[in-house]
């Protein structure tokens, strides 16, 4: 398993860019925008962690940022954290045989979510190219939020 970075939800892009590039000192490596999701993620990495994010993945600082903007209250501006998993139907598994709950199942072979008993999201990622879809993975509903 590998650290991949944490995200937070953003109001505007431009004023939190400011301060995390130009006052904090984090540099952009990476950008997507999704039409279809209407949503940009900006990936910041710290000054010491550039190299390493270009080179060899350092974590990350995930910034999203809605197009339909929203007020973010209890916490929700805090997203999740990410790692990333060599086999994430196998992690899944090993999960719920200990008892933890598969709040999004890895239905595609790429991405699953589970909480933290303090409810912090986490994110598992599949490393390199998703699995095939199987089962009993496609057929898992949702359970509660992530």
């Amino acid at each position: 398993m590998r650290y991949l970075h944490t995200m937070v939800r953003v109001k505007n892009l431009e004023k939190s860019l400011d301060f995390y590039c130009n006052k904090l000192g984090l540099s952009e490596v990476r950008r997507m925008d999704s039409e279809a999701g209407r949503f940009t993620l900006v990936y910041l990495a710290a000054p010491g962690d550039r190299l390493g994010a270009v080179e060899t993945d350092a974590p990350l600082l995930e910034l999203t940022y809605n197009w339909d903007t929203e007020d973010y209250a209890g916490g929700r501006n805090f997203g999740h954290l990410a790692f990333e998993v060599d086999d994430i139907y196998a992690v899944c598994e090993n999960l719920m045989k200990q008892g933890v709950t598969i709040n999004r199942p890895p239905r595609d072979g790429w991405m699953a979510f589970i909480r933290s008993p303090d409810q912090v999201s986490i994110e598992l990622l599949q490393k390199g190219d998703a699995l095939e879809p199987q089962e009993p993975w496609v057929s898992m509903t949702n359970t509660g939020v992530w």
